[in-house]
């Protein structure tokens, strides 16, 4: 099983410490988010200098606030300093954050992202772009000696995928189980890859772990956690194409037997890696992520 860790902290010398902690256990990726602490790409890079043989991935940067010009500058960067380690996961993020917080429109969300995965993609891979699209334009190039990374998109519903297999490097999905993995994602990613003679796309699944002796204890942490995510209806979808009323449910809970199981039944399902999101009670947390390491 290739097995990640899921880490966040508002301070980069903590996130240090976790990635550190990941890369002695032999954990294969440590991704983080962007969301409202450390900038995630930056603190990478500087992680990068302090610890060594493990990959490095942002799950995920949103795509919105950030052109794809200037994303390609940030990718390589980081990809330079961290000697190839980058996994670049990215994401429109949700129609809340991007019109609410941020005050911009998320009309068009798949347009949005084949314009933004035509111009991140040439930049990465060939240095200079003419594009001009619906919704994004860019024309130019950067000169930045490194290889590009993976590419990730948080790609969820049938479009999203299509264009996923057709142009990146694989999806990164969340509150997602293995049912809608096997049944869902991977045929139409790999199909739509299949259609461009592309590689077969990475399916990288992040699920909530909590290895705990009670699973009413379990479960409350999971209902304070993750319950907002059933609200979100691009998750709503996936949780309802698996049958789980509750956000909450897609956790995988119990003894180290019980939780292997349940990891298991992803990588049968298709996925390439799985990724640990642990939570629950900082003791059970701590057991959760020297326990999985087990499963490597």
């Amino acid at each position: 099983m290739e097995l990640g860790i899921f880490g966040s902290s508002r301070n980069v010398s903590e996130l240090s410490e976790q990635v550190q902690k990941a890369a002695d256990l032999g954990y294969s990726t440590f991704w983080t988010p962007q969301i409202f602490n450390l900038d995630a790409l930056t603190a990478l890079a500087v992680v990068s200098s302090k610890v060594a043989n493990i990959r490095l991935g942002t799950s995920v940067v949103p795509t919105y606030p950030r052109h794809p010009m200037m994303l390609a500058q940030q990718a390589l960067t980081v990809n330079q300093v961290s000697a190839g380690r980058l996994d670049l996961g990215i994401g429109l993020s949700h129609k809340p954050v991007v019109e609410g917080m941020w005050g911009m429109s998320f009309d068009g969300p798949v347009g949005h992202m084949r314009d933004y995965l035509t111009i991140l993609m040439a930049l990465l891979h060939e240095g200079s772009i003419s594009h001009g699209g619906n919704h994004l334009t860019s024309r130019g190039g950067i000169d930045i000696p490194a290889d590009p990374p993976p590419v990730l998109v948080a790609a969820l519903g049938p479009q999203m995928l299509k264009l996923v297999g057709k142009t990146a490097d694989g999806t990164a999905t969340w509150m997602t189980g293995p049912k809608t993995i096997q049944d869902h994602v991977v045929p139409v990613i790999n199909e739509a890859a299949e259609k461009e003679n592309r590689p077969k796309p990475q399916v990288v699944a992040a699920i909530p772990v909590c290895i705990h002796p009670d699973k009413e204890v379990a479960t409350e942490y999971a209902k304070r956690d993750f319950g907002f995510y059933g609200d979100l209806p691009s998750y709503r979808a996936m949780l309802d194409r698996e049958g789980l009323e509750n956000s909450w449910d897609i956790a995988i809970t119990g003894s180290f037997e019980q939780v292997a199981e349940g990891m298991q039944e992803y990588v049968d399902a298709g996925a390439t890696q799985v990724v640990a999101a642990v939570y629950g009670p900082e003791e059970s947390r701590e057991e959760t992520v020297s326990r999985l390491a087990e499963l490597l």
